[in-house]
């Protein structure tokens, strides 16, 4: 038996959790926050009063949303009577497969367990479950919060109905959920952003550029081209009338020879070093340096989204 998702239950208080339980409030359900944190009242408090503003939702005290959060630190207690399950535990997959056993033998049957990984595969998070056939993963694109993409990767044994539940739950928080065909290693976002940031790393490592302007670069050209439209659209455009076929028929062997010289950077202490120490002196750091930037970031996020919303009808295709 299924019905409306009116109690979610979300498992660790991290960064990707906090940011659910900040939208699921916002969108009037009820949230049981389930963390061994003994800073769990605190954090959440937080963490709502820092991301709520930013929310495309009519905006609400803090006190208001926190009144329908519990924070129950023992699972089998905070996914019983619940509706959904997102979780949100350190990328660890023993302990993942422990807490969804422990999860599966609690939640009632007919509950949604959706996982925030974002490089474990579903059957390998259910391989010690009875049943994994309503568990996959419902990856977030950080900041969870804010960017509309879902990204929802089914095991072999998920069933069909669950991955369209998750969706049309996703859908009424406003998300854009995208499920893949089958199971992959990863996710199309991360192995996306992976791609650009090897190149970002392999620039600064052999000094064409400092971090902050490689950020720079992004931010002035395809990180604005790409909030308009995607990749393939944009080579699309960039043939004219001709579309991506002329483009790639002009450009396309040029393209494939810039692939050979793209880096392939490994991750040695003194690149890491670097590269933090690029990042600090450019952004600061610590817990004030992170509440200003991130509330900085959701502000700048929410314009664009705002101004894609508002443009979402010019363009598209005829019927």
């Amino acid at each position: 038996m299924t019905g409306p998702v009116r109690t979610v239950t979300v498992v660790g208080a991290g960064t990707i959790g906090l940011a659910w339980t900040t939208l699921f409030l916002a969108h009037g359900l009820d949230v049981r926050l389930s963390t061994g944190r003994a800073d769990a009242e605190r954090a959440a408090r937080e963490a709502v009063e820092l991301f709520a503003p930013s929310l495309p939702v009519p905006p609400a005290h803090p006190d208001r949303l926190l009144d329908r959060l519990t924070i129950e630190p023992d699972v089998a207690k905070a996914v019983a009577g619940t509706d959904l399950v997102q979780e949100n535990v350190r990328e660890q997959l023993a302990l993942k497969q422990e807490l969804f056993a422990e999860v599966e033998r609690a939640a009632p049957d007919h509950v949604l367990l959706l996982s925030s990984s974002s490089s474990l595969s579903a059957d390998a998070l259910g391989a010690t479950m009875d049943d994994p056939s309503r568990l996959l993963v419902g990856h977030p694109f950080n900041p969870a919060h804010l960017m509309p993409l879902v990204e929802l990767v089914p095991g072999t044994r998920t069933r069909p109905d669950a991955v369209e539940r998750a969706a049309a739950f996703y859908r009424s928080l406003g998300k854009v959920p995208v499920a893949l065909r089958r199971p992959m290693a990863g996710t199309p976002a991360n192995r996306l952003q992976s791609a650009l940031f090897r190149e970002a790393v392999h620039l600064v490592a052999e000094g064409y550029l400092t971090a902050e302007e490689a950020d720079a670069v992004v931010t002035g050209s395809i990180g604005l081209r790409w909030a308009a439209v995607g990749p393939f659209q944009a080579f699309h455009l960039g043939g004219g009338p001709g579309g991506l076929r002329r483009m790639l028929g002009a450009v396309g062997d040029r393209m494939a020879a810039e692939w050979e010289h793209l880096g392939t950077p490994a991750l040695t202490d003194d690149i890491v070093r670097t590269l933090a120490e690029q990042t600090e002196r450019a952004y600061g750091q610590g817990a004030d340096a992170y509440r200003r930037l991130a509330a900085a970031r959701d502000v700048r996020q929410g314009a664009v989204l705002a101004a894609l919303r508002a443009g979402e009808d010019t363009g598209r295709a005829d019927p």
